[in-house]
């Protein structure tokens, strides 16, 4: 009986990677109904909450990575003192030598972690040195331990480690901007850096707007229970209906041997990647702001029906709505935004560029490089005036090239960065152009791949004339509608074609970010490249459409559910909220049926394996 109940209590207190804590799992449930029903007892003394749920969050992160939880105290501690350095500092000077400071330790962090095999890669590539990468934070637990316990030979990342990292950076620039005081009590600052719901997969909150609520009472109203329940439901819903299913049955499948399978069923697996990565994600943010609206805490909204987006950039105002907003006020804006080039970006440009050609290995990278830069060289010289428009969009381009390198220290999240960098410039010049300028154009460069396709003939070039063709039959259509009258009749039109079309753009961006995820950084360039590669070739090769029908039919129950997530993705803004409100104030005991029921209905779906949510990877 003893022995028992000391394998239960090492079972709680132990870390196994192989099984970490997810909102997908009982154990997790069983975890946050003990943690809520403590929290019950003591809501109202705001000290002892803050602090419980303070060492909640490490418990809850040393489960979810381990001795990992060490980083995560150690950025906790140096960010606590150093904030009261920025605070305190007489001078503008001294205050920015603690920010700075402050910056280089979180950054350099982060990178250790993040960026050590590209740096080695890097090194590799430039001055032919085999280094090996070393992890000094195992050498370390070693000496300590007085045994070889870690290994030293292979770093890995730290669960959450971008989004901690980040909500530091700005907690730091909040209290240097004298946007908010530095939080007076070590558990309280703690409390805001691990809070659990948000800790290993964002939103990532902001200093001031999440520590306001640090000093506040609990309060939960009924319909805040009430809709904080549906979040929960929704989100795993989402991610275990919708995108655990979908990549299990199919696209995991087709993504691990994409030459195992038609070019039509390739096509259908990065479509469905969409959803799956959206779902997953989306339904993960769901869990956490549901969770935390449970415990009188409201964390900001990340997701915006996403693919309603009518352009690139709108849709980045949608999707991973608190990264956005972090690049755009920590990065983009003190770049020079859209007024002005400050050092910074050109240093970023720069950096990226051969960052890109290292990785790459490829002079005709380098050579696109040059021959870009030469082009926008010649443009300012002749139109002086388009030197602003141009150095809004090389911002919003360094932006996007480095939230791609956030997401992953490889070439294809900088070639996924950068095409989402591209998608956003070049919707601003077709946006600036008139109906018939921008259908001569669509046709030139349709006819360009053609003429490409034909002599010298390649799947990329199929693909790209189909792209273009398509693009150039509705951008025509539209030019005929808009002389016979019929443009404000027909504007419902125009918004569909608008948001299929980006839906398109983004899906084809997604190749890069799967080929590359999940992969181990010393080989993530090669096997992304390949499977990358192996993809297009597939979807653009000549297609068997004789066995589309089987294949729909051999796959009914994904590409049913990727309809169905499709179609309630899509629906008016307006109808969701009102059936939100309406489950949540519904009679408490039919609420309670409805929850059972949709519980049993949800893990009727659950995979053999839970899968890890996505961004745990970031």
């Amino acid at each position: 009986m003893l022995d028992t109940f000391l394998g239960f209590i090492k079972y709680i207190f132990s870390f196994d990677p192989n099984s970490p804590l997810l909102f997908t799992q009982f154990q997790f449930w069983a975890f946050f109904a003990l943690v809520f029903s403590v929290f019950s007892l003591m809501h109202s003394r705001v000290l002892l909450r803050n602090a419980f749920l303070f060492f909640i969050s490490l418990f809850f992160y040393y489960k979810t990575s381990g001795w990992f939880t060490l980083i995560l105290v150690f950025t906790t501690l140096f960010n606590y003192v150093n904030a009261f350095g920025i605070e305190k500092s007489k001078g503008e000077a001294g205050k920015k030598v603690f920010l700075i400071s402050g910056l280089i330790v979180n950054l350099l962090t982060l990178c250790y972690f993040k960026y050590a095999y590209l740096f080695v890669d890097m090194v590799h590539s430039i001055f032919g040195i085999q280094l090996q990468v070393f992890n000094a934070f195992a050498w370390m637990g070693n000496e300590i331990a007085g045994v070889p316990k870690f290994s030293v030979d292979v770093i890995l990342l730290p669960v959450g480690i971008s989004f901690f990292t980040f909500q530091s950076i700005s907690y730091l620039m909040d209290i240097y901007r004298k946007r908010i005081t530095p939080v007076k009590n070590l558990l309280d600052f703690g409390f805001y850096i691990s809070f659990f719901p948000q800790l290993v997969a964002g939103p990532i909150v902001r200093a001031k707007d999440f520590i306001p609520q640090l000093h506040k009472k609990f309060f939960l109203s009924r319909r805040q229970f009430g809709i904080a329940i549906f979040w929960i439901l929704n989100g795993m819903a989402k991610k275990i209906i919708l995108s655990d299913y979908i990549a299990v049955n199919f696209v995991d499948r087709v993504f691990d041997n994409p030459t195992m399978y038609s070019g039509f069923e390739n096509l259908t697996a990065l479509f469905e990647y969409s959803l799956q990565v959206y779902a997953d994600f989306s339904g993960y943010t769901d869990i956490a702001i549901g969770v935390a609206m449970l415990m009188g805490f409201y964390l900001p909204k990340n997701f915006n029906s996403p693919y309603k987006a009518k352009n690139a950039g709108n849709f980045w105002k949608r999707w991973h709505i608190s990264l956005s907003k972090w690049l755009q006020d920590y990065l983009y804006i003190p770049m020079g935004g859209n007024r002005n080039a400050t050092f910074g970006t050109y240093f970023w440009i720069i950096t990226i560029a051969l960052i890109a050609v290292i990785l790459s290995g490829n002079l005709w990278v380098a050579a696109i490089f040059i021959l870009i830069a030469l082009i926008l060289t010649v443009v300012v010289a002749i139109k002086p005036e388009k030197l602003k428009k141009i150095t809004t969009n090389l911002n919003s381009m360094n932006t996007m090239l480095l939230g791609g390198l956030w997401h992953g220290a490889s070439f294809n999240f900088v070639i996924w960065g950068g095409l989402n960098g591209v998608g956003m410039v070049i919707f601003k010049f077709w946006r600036d152009m008139n109906i018939y300028v921008r259908t001569l154009v669509i046709f030139i460069v349709t006819a360009i791949f053609a003429v490409l396709d034909y002599c010298y003939p390649m799947p990329i070039f199929n693909i790209a004339v189909v792209w273009t063709g398509v693009t150039f039959i509705g951008t025509f259509l539209r030019m005929l509608y808009n002389l016979c009258g019929f443009a404000a009749e027909l504007k419902w039109l125009e918004t569909i074609w608008a948001v299929l079309q980006t839906f398109t753009f983004i899906t084809w961006t997604r190749l890069f970010f799967r080929s590359g995820s999940n992969l181990d950084p010393a080989e993530a360039n090669e096997t992304a490249w390949n499977t990358a590669k192996d993809m297009v070739n597939q979807i653009g090769s000549k297609w068997d459409t004789s066995v589309i029908p089987d294949m729909v039919y051999a796959y009914r129950y994904v590409f049913s559910l990727f309809v169905i997530g499709m179609i309630i993705h899509w629906l008016p803004e307006n109808f969701k909220r009102r059936y939100r409100l309406w489950f949540a104030m519904m009679p408490l005991p039919l609420m309670v049926f409805v929850v059972v029921v949709s519980v049993f209905i949800i893990y009727q779906f659950i995979t053999a394996d839970l899968q890890k949510f996505i961004y745990f990877q970031f």
